[in-house]
């Protein structure tokens, strides 16, 4: 017999204390739809960790960033250096330049921490640099994705620049030198370079305005904004889901991987602790930027050698290789010397750059959404021109060095400007030819492999005495993914003109004709499920039938594999 009490009524109904908490912060704040974002799905594959290297590289950034500015001292007045360091001892220097030697040599871990901020800044922009290379290569670009790629380029330019200013703080005699470069291009600039040197400097060079007015620049205008454009390339990359390589179980409706919760989770906090455990390795053993050694910047000297951080080798070896060009317009001095390398040529590759993926949806014609990458090799003339693209940057930015490769091999500095010239139009040119013909040859190792198997290694010999190499047919999902490529055919001529009347638009089609065929010529087809069928009939696999027991075209897609509608693409994990 059981027996049943009643609770009290004050607390009959009454939840638990820590669901009534969960209640009022559900109320404010909707946590408990915060589940599907826990159900996030990221793809496994390695190139993805690129962005994730410029993300932790940006976070070490903000942190050391905020413990410097509790020591650096941004002012341009004089002083005399009377601390720790017996070199500089009584020698004449900014209050920004002592200041970082005081951090370097006098405050408790202060030049590990400066150290650490100059390399998390490096890896940043380099990381960047393949992350946005991975989506060029890969053609992620494509919508829906144009604004992001727009959002991330920017954030690569800001980086670079945040760069720049920040090397340029400490008032040595290198980062003078890099201001007075800057100052120049500043002032080729046609009608309005003096004005903007005078809005930047504040006075004739070097002034006595540019630390702190970069310094407001560099802890808060680039930094707010480097956050905000993150915090939307983020949003946006949650909203249109992530893309991913194609393959067996993977559409243009849906992400396969892991998510974000658990899994993703702790792969990604390893990832950061590792990222960030590499960068203080590198800051503890590795010297970068001793400003001790360059000294107090003057305007009358200049270090032997002098080099720019990486990113920035690009230009210096262009302002290097052109020939001191240029002439007078109605009493104004027009330098090509400094306009051409330095503003003319960087415009024309950040333009180029930032707006191909209009571009090459202008050519096409494609309004359809891509969720599923290429692979390089699938679209040669966009992978030789990104390869020349780096070409070029390579080219200039040994020619930035070319003072210290003189230096070093015994060659004639002569020489090598001569060579960065006529490298600067050579080598992209070549490397553009050499790419694409290693695109077009993968295409027919790969064809090959679909109608006759991956070589084996293993030597048969046939009953009348030939030798030859036993050849496996490929497994199902390799096959698929091989298969899947999509063939975009070239498009026709333009008509010029039709029942009597002129094609107003014959020009411009013309010219997108010709981009589409440069585009899209001599792609290497994929084999149709006939060809598959007489080469599986023709005992191209080891025993004259399917390895595996599976039909050879029961699961072919066709030939375009086109989807026409595309819904809220779905998360497969």
């Amino acid at each position: 017999m059981s027996t049943t009490e009643k609770a009290p009524q004050g607390e009959r109904g009454r939840a638990p204390q820590g669901e009534r908490i969960a209640d009022w912060m559900d109320g404010r704040l909707a946590i408990y739809k915060w589940g599907k974002l826990t159900r996030k799905v990221f793809p496994e594959h390695w190139s993805f960790m690129f962005g994730e290297i410029a993300l932790y590289s940006f976070i070490i950034l903000l942190v050391t960033g905020v413990w410097l500015t509790l020591f650096f001292t941004p002012s341009m007045a004089e002083t005399v250096y009377h601390g720790s360091h017996a070199p500089l001892q009584g020698v004449r220097m900014s209050e920004a330049y002592a200041s970082t030697v005081k951090i370097s040599f006098e405050v408790r871990g202060g030049l590990f921490i400066r150290q650490l901020h100059h390399w998390s800044a490096l890896t940043m922009v380099a990381a960047l640099c393949l992350h946005t290379l991975r989506h060029f290569f890969t053609g992620s670009f494509r919508k829906p994705r144009e604004v992001n790629w727009l959002i991330g380029y920017v954030t690569l330019i800001l980086a670079i620049l945040e760069g720049f200013v920040g090397y340029s703080l400490p008032d040595d005699l290198l980062s003078g030198t890099g201001l007075r470069i800057a100052e120049g291009v500043t002032l080729a600039i046609p009608l309005v370079g003096t004005y903007l040197q005078m809005f930047l400097f504040g006075s004739e060079y070097p002034g006595h305005d540019i630390v702190s007015r970069f310094y407001s620049i560099h802890i808060l205008l680039i930094p707010g904004v480097l956050v905000a454009l993150v915090t939307v390339h983020l949003i946006l990359v949650f909203y249109h889901k992530h893309t991913q390589f194609r393959g067996a179980g993977r559409s243009e409706n849906n992400v396969v991987g892991q998510p974000l919760v658990p899994v993703y989770t702790a792969k990604a906090g390893g990832f950061f602790f590792m990222v960030f455990g590499v960068l203080a390795v590198m800051a503890g053993v590795a010297q970068i930027n001793p400003v001790w050694t360059y000294g107090p910047y003057r305007p009358d000297q200049i270090s032997q050698g002098s080099q720019p951080d990486w990113y920035m080798g690009f230009l210096e070896g262009a302002l290097r290789a052109m020939p001191p060009w240029e002439f007078a317009v109605g009493g104004y001095t027009v330098n090509l010397g400094v306009l051409i390398p330095a503003v003319v040529l960087p415009t024309i590759m950040l333009v180029v750059l930032g707006a191909w993926p209009f571009l090459e949806a202008w050519i096409t014609g494609d309004k359809r959404e891509h969720h599923l990458l290429d692979r390089p090799r699938e679209q040669p003339a966009r992978t030789a021109f990104g390869c020349a693209f780096i070409a070029l940057y390579l080219v200039l930015f040994f020619g930035g060095a070319n003072d210290v490769l003189a230096e070093h091999f015994h060659l004639s500095l002569n020489q090598i400007t001569w060579f960065v010239r006529i490298g600067v139009f050579v080598v992209p040119a070549v490397t553009y030819i050499v790419t694409k013909r290693i695109c077009l040859g993968l295409q027919l190792r790969d064809r090959d492999k679909l109608l006759h198997g991956r070589e084996t290694g293993v030597i048969k010999r046939l009953p009348h005495g030939e030798f030859i190499e036993v050849h496996e047919r490929l497994d199902r999902e390799r096959e698929y993914t091989l298969l899947s490529r999509e063939i975009t055919e070239p498009l026709p001529a333009p008509v010029a003109e039709k029942d009597g009347v002129r094609n107003p638009d014959l020009r411009k089609q013309s010219l997108r004709q010709r981009l589409h065929r440069w585009l899209y010529s001599g792609q290497i087809a994929t084999p149709t499920p006939r060809e598959l069928r007489q080469a599986l009939d023709h005992g191209h696999s080891p025993n004259g039938h399917s390895p595996n027991g599976h039909s050879p075209n029961g699961h072919l897609p066709g030939r375009r594999g086109t989807v026409e509608e595309h819904g809220q693409a779905e998360e497969v994990h």
